[in-house]
């Protein structure tokens, strides 16, 4: 009679994921890491500046000319904006590993990474429909005679009666903002680093924000700013903006998120 088999048993188990408390301090050095970053590989920096620019003037474009459908195209910028994040996700990764920065590299460096990053990204589209719909709500209950023009809208943000409406929409935007924010701060670099599943990578995001709130919001308020400031002379400030704020939240991740260390069973 044969003996029976042997079954092996696993050496360990995932990665366990821990996180660190995070100072106000922060932020500030981690725009500087992104600048040292930029310094250190300006051809991978201009790229991804570019990329980040020209998309800005394309939504800049169709909101002067067809602002209907300036909701559908910043779902497409959604679906291509992590994907590019992720390049400069890895020339940091790659610097901090003291490897050289690859443009072919970091161009083609999610595709080891595509289910979780698919999955992820369908979120981050369904939110922003959402978003949208939401935001349409909004002017239907405000403007009930018909959806103003891009004109109209500018006038209704500066007209002292339409308070109401301002006040609204700032809320509903602010939710899906920070619904948004929250899901996708770490979770991209922390897919990237671990090639963790989007589900992991979403909740632990949302931890860093919920542990860490203020930090956070500081973050959040800083990026608003850096990037609202880059959009004067037609979003130009984006071409070094967009590669800062990629880079720095690539050193947000490693600080937020303590490096993997596996858990025998």
């Amino acid at each position: 009679m044969s003996a029976p088999p042997v079954t092996q048993l696993p050496t360990a188990t995932a990665a366990a994921i821990t996180l660190n408390s995070l100072r106000f301090a922060d932020p500030f050095r981690w725009l500087r890491k992104g600048m040292q970053d930029v310094v250190a590989a300006p051809g991978i920096a201009l790229f991804y500046g570019a990329c980040f620019w020209g998309m800005a003037l394309v939504l800049g474009w169709v909101f002067r000319t067809r602002p209907e459908y300036t909701m559908s195209l910043a779902s497409g910028c959604l679906l291509v904006g992590p994907f590019l994040a992720m390049g400069l996700y890895d020339t940091s990764r790659r610097r901090e590993a003291g490897q050289a920065p690859d443009l072919g590299q970091s161009i083609t460096c999610w595709d080891t990474h595509m289910g979780s990053m698919g999955m992820l990204v369908l979120v981050l589209v369904v939110l922003e429909l959402l978003w949208g719909r939401a935001s349409l709500v909004v002017f239907a209950v405000f403007f009930n005679t018909g959806m103003p023009s891009t004109t109209g809208v500018m006038a209704a943000i500066f007209n002292p009666q339409n308070w109401g409406f301002v006040g609204v929409y700032l809320a509903v935007g602010g939710a899906f903002a920070a619904l948004v924010f929250s899901t996708s701060v770490v979770s991209i670099p922390m897919i990237l680093d671990r090639d963790t599943d989007a589900l992991t990578a979403g909740i632990t995001s949302m931890r860093v924000v919920l542990e860490n709130t203020a930090v956070m919001l500081l973050w959040g308020l800083l990026i608003t700013l850096i990037v609202g400031a880059s959009l004067w002379f037609w979003g130009a400030g984006l071409l070094l903006a967009g590669p800062v704020l990629g880079h720095a939240s690539w050193h947000a991740y490693r600080v937020a998120v303590s490096p993997a260390q596996r858990l025998p069973v």
